[in-house]
């Protein structure tokens, strides 16, 4: 299984699926990041993460959305939001029982795009 994607070894679509709309159950929750979300369509946004996290973890070729920097510019984020985003992804990865080695990947995976979602 070593040479699997990180999405594979998630557990594929289903469970992106379960671990994005837990992590926004979460998000909405965290009031060091919901108001970023107060007038954001839900819905859009939860398909649009699936395919984003889909084609970071390896289970796509391709991602038709924004780079990082430009979905993200203005809106002022800071390193404390960009860990409650991490700390939120990896409680809603336990809840579905990932292994911590896995959730591991998927932090390593996402503090590839720190700079940018913060504008550096």
């Amino acid at each position: 299984m070593s040479g699997s994607s990180l999405y594979d070894r998630l557990g594929g679509e289903a469970a992106v699926d379960l671990a994005v709309d837990r992590f926004y159950t979460k998000v909405l929750a965290d009031s060091r990041i919901a108001r970023f979300f107060a007038r954001t369509d839900m819905v859009r946004q939860h398909a649009h993460q699936k395919a984003f996290l889909t084609y970071a973890f390896g289970g796509s070729a391709a991602y038709g959305g924004r780079g990082m920097r430009a979905a993200h510019a203005g809106m002022g984020l800071t390193d404390l939001h960009f860990d409650a985003v991490m700390e939120n992804l990896a409680a809603a990865l336990r809840d579905l029982g990932i292994a911590e080695a896995l959730i591991a990947e998927v932090a390593a995976t996402a503090e590839t795009v720190r700079a940018d979602v913060l504008g550096r």
